[in-house]
């Protein structure tokens, strides 16, 4: 009796099919064009990070002065829910 081992792919096959899965992962991935009616929406103040803290503050205090105002910086919306 002769015991049978699992067959392993060959390497040319085993780079193809590696090579396919790779080309797919990316071409799933591609960029997309922002129509100009979604801009508006991502160009919201409270969708950017701030990267630096203090320099964030610095300027909250600056807009708070130069507008006669403070707080207000947050969401924007009432209790009613009609944000």
């Amino acid at each position: 009796m002769s015991t049978s081992e699992p067959r392993r792919a060959s390497t040319p096959a085993l780079f193809a099919s590696m090579l396919a899965v790779v080309a797919a992962a990316l071409g799933s991935s591609a960029c997309v064009t922002v129509r100009p009616q979604q801009r508006a929406v991502l160009a919201d103040p409270i969708m950017q990070f701030e990267g630096d803290p203090q320099a964030a503050q610095q300027l909250r205090h600056a807009i708070d002065n130069r507008e006669g105002s403070y707080g207000g910086g947050g969401v924007a919306g009432g209790g009613c829910g009609c944000n």
